[in-house]
Order: structure tokens, then sequence, then C-alpha cells
């Protein structure tokens, strides 16, 4: 058999022109997916959470333009792939996002705005309060009353009522006040009163009770300068007129008063002593009658801190030892016994 060159037909495989693929068949698709993806992908990278911001952020009405522009700049990208990356530049720094955090930042201005009122209101919310802390001013609502009969042998004057004294009418009645204590500590009293003996002691002791001043407070640094001396000349008149032995000024404050009306000027701190005083600062005086002598006790107050227990025990002792020395003479002449009873 004689052999066939097969030459020829190896030429005209060789020289085959490349076959065009079909735009509608599956090996065209194929080819063409990656470079349909590329620009896709781009446009809705992160899984497509980019794309679905900008269908759910609700910008302003110059949003819809902004997400127009964003469309055909996607469109071109498909036949420009040199470009693909200016499109996430521009997404973002795109109007939507800007207008949606200058929204929330006014959103946030208009709330502190709002809320400045309610915390002014909170400030001032204790305001209403004030006026219930400020003791009774009317001296009508104190229950308690002078006990001055004529001749005493002491008149302990005290500063003002507090709240309780002046609710009960009993002298020094709140629990934290010394002044029962140390009346009996000191020899004053033989044995320790309650409150409610307040009216007792002129017939037992020959021992009275009054105020500087007669309004009642919570303690006495609530009481003005003006208050404390308008007091002074009312309880030169009740001393003039009743003429006890001796005047006993319960609280440095009182004498402080007492000596800025009679010296016409404030007590010096070398001035100021506990105890009794001369006797040109007698009250009361008036012609044929030398006038009571002054004894300034320490306070009693439980309030007050200055001095430790054992040292207004020293002061109020030195009171004690002079009353009781009195009151033995005040009962050889009323004919009383030791024990304050009348003998009969």
């Amino acid at each position: 058999m004689p052999l066939v060159e097969d030459s020829p037909l190896e030429d005209n495989n060789s020289q085959i022109p490349p076959t065009t693929l079909n735009p509608n068949s599956e090996a065209y698709n194929e080819d063409h997916d990656d470079d349909n993806d590329v620009p896709v992908n781009k446009k809705t990278s992160f899984n497509g959470r980019l794309n679905q911001y900008f269908h759910t952020a609700k910008p302003t009405s110059s949003a819809p333009p902004a997400l127009s522009s964003i469309k055909q700049t996607a469109t071109t990208t498909t036949t420009q792939p040199n470009r693909t990356s200016s499109p996430l530049k521009r997404k973002r720094t795109t109007p939507p996002t800007s207008t949606t955090t200058s929204t929330r930042i006014t959103r946030s201005r208009s709330r502190s705005s709002t809320s400045t009122p309610t915390s002014t209101t909170t400030t001032s919310s204790p305001r209403p309060r004030k006026p219930l802390t400020p003791p009774t001013t009317s001296a009508s609502d104190s229950l308690l009353t002078d006990t001055i009969p004529p001749n005493l042998t002491l008149l302990l004057v005290g500063v003002n009522p507090g709240i309780l004294t002046g609710i009960t009418g009993y002298a020094y009645a709140h629990p934290s006040n010394l002044f029962w204590k140390l009346l009996h500590w000191s020899g004053i009293t033989p044995i320790r009163h309650p409150p409610s003996d307040t009216y007792k002691l002129p017939e037992l002791y020959n021992i009275g009770n009054t105020n500087i001043v007669e309004r009642p407070t919570r303690d006495a640094s609530m009481l003005s300068k003006k208050e404390m001396d308008a007091g002074v000349p009312v309880l030169e008149a009740k001393v003039r007129e009743k003429r006890p032995e001796a005047v006993c000024l319960v609280g440095k404050s009182i004498w402080e008063a007492v000596w800025r009306v009679k010296v016409g000027r404030g007590i010096r701190k070398e001035e100021f002593r506990y105890g009794w005083q001369d006797e040109g600062m007698n009250m009361g005086r008036v012609e044929g009658w030398e006038g009571a002598r002054v004894f300034v006790a320490t306070t009693t107050s439980g309030l007050a801190a200055g001095m430790s227990v054992m040292e207004k025990r020293e002061v109020w002792d030195e009171l004690g030892r002079w009353v009781v020395e009195r009151r033995k003479v005040w009962e050889m002449e009323k004919g009383r016994g030791s024990d304050g009873v009348k003998v009969e």
C-alpha cells in the first residue's frame, strides 16, 4: 500500500483559526466569570455589608444623587479595571456618611441641651427644704417660763431655750445637755433632778432660772450678736426688780454680750475668765443696792466640745462650793433641814 503524506492535514490543523465562542455558551461564561466578579466583589466587598450600608443609611435629601453617582462609578469600573481602587476611596468619603454623622452630632447636642435643665432642677430641689431647717422664731412657741421669785440665792441665766425645752417647757430638757448633771456634781443640788423639776428649784433650793433670749433655737450659734445684746437690758431689769444675791451666766457668749453692752466694745481674749467677776460688773445695780455678783460658768450644751467634762466640772465646782455655804444660811433663816424638807 502506498504511503499517504499527512503533512497537509497537520498544516491544516495547526493553522485552524481560533473558534469564536458564543456569548450565550457555557464556555464563554466560565472564561468571563472572573472578569465580571472583580468589580462586583469590590463594589460589594465585606460579604456585601458595604452595599447593605448604603441601602440602610437613609440619608437626607442630598443622599440619592450621591448613591446614583456611586452606581455609575461602579459600572465604569467594569470596563476600566485599572481604576478599581478609586471607588473604594470614594465610598469612605461619600456624603451620606458625613450627613449621618452630622445628624448624630445634632441629636447628641440636642440631648445635652435638654439634659441641662434636668441637672439644674436636681440641684435646686433641696431649696424648698431650707425653710424647714430653721427653728421657730416666735417667743410664744416656747412653753418655758421664768422662775424668779424675789431674793433668790442664785439666778441661773441661760442663752435661750432649745427646741425640746420650748416644746416641753422644762429647762435644759435635751438628754445630751449636762446642766442637771453639773448641778448635782457641783453640789448645787443634793440630788440629780430631772428637767421636769424646773419649777421646783426655787422652793427646794432658792434657785431660779431665766434666759437672755426667749426665742428657741436648735443651738445658741443660730442667734445673732444683735439679738444677744438686745437681751442684756431685759436681763438687767429682771435682776434689778427681783434682786438675787448672785447671777450665774451659763455660757461664755452671755458674758460677751453683757460686756459689749456695759463696756461698749467686745471683750479681749486676755480679759475673759470663768468664775467670779469684778464687783464693778455687778448686774442690776441701783441706788441702795450694789447689785448681784456675776459668775461666768461654762456652757452645758452637748453640742459644745471646746472643753472636756472635767474642765467644765472644775468651773462649776467653784460655784457649787459657794452655793452650799449660802444654802446653809438660807435654810437656817427659813427653818429648813439640810435635806430641803421644812421642819414643822
